[in-house]
């Protein structure tokens, strides 16, 4: 499985962003995909996530009500959206894959694929 991320870029505090990931994998259906970023300095942590069947979706309390998560297993395809950005965003956001019954969503060693990630830089 082989995970692209894509649409970060440099956008001012208060603005908005549309991530997305492109998979390359047989039975995209059948994965659970998960959102993580790594900003400098820090940890990865846990961003967001949504099961394989689209019922259920995952949030980090930190960013709650600013993101919504997508799929459209048609497209193999993931989308992050992120509004009302802040500095403290500033991250690589990373997407990925786990083909796994039994998930902690948050728990980076659940996903089995990573993305390479994509930028996002929030000036004030």
């Amino acid at each position: 499985v082989q995970l692209q991320a894509s649409g970060g870029g440099l956008v001012q505090a208060g603005g908005s962003l549309r991530l997305s990931c492109t998979a390359s994998a047989r039975f995209f259906s059948r994965y659970g995909m998960g959102w993580f970023r790594r900003s400098p300095g820090k940890e990865r942590e846990f961003v967001s996530a949504i099961s394989w069947n689209v019922e259920h979706t995952y949030y980090t309390p930190s960013m709650r009500g600013r993101l919504t998560i997508s799929r459209d297993n048609a497209k193999n395809m993931v989308d992050l959206e992120i509004k009302s950005l802040k500095p403290e965003d500033t991250a690589v956001y990373f997407c990925a894959a786990t083909p796994r019954a039994v998930v902690t969503w948050d728990d980076p060693l659940s996903y089995d694929y990573w993305g390479q990630g994509t930028q996002v830089t929030v000036s004030s």
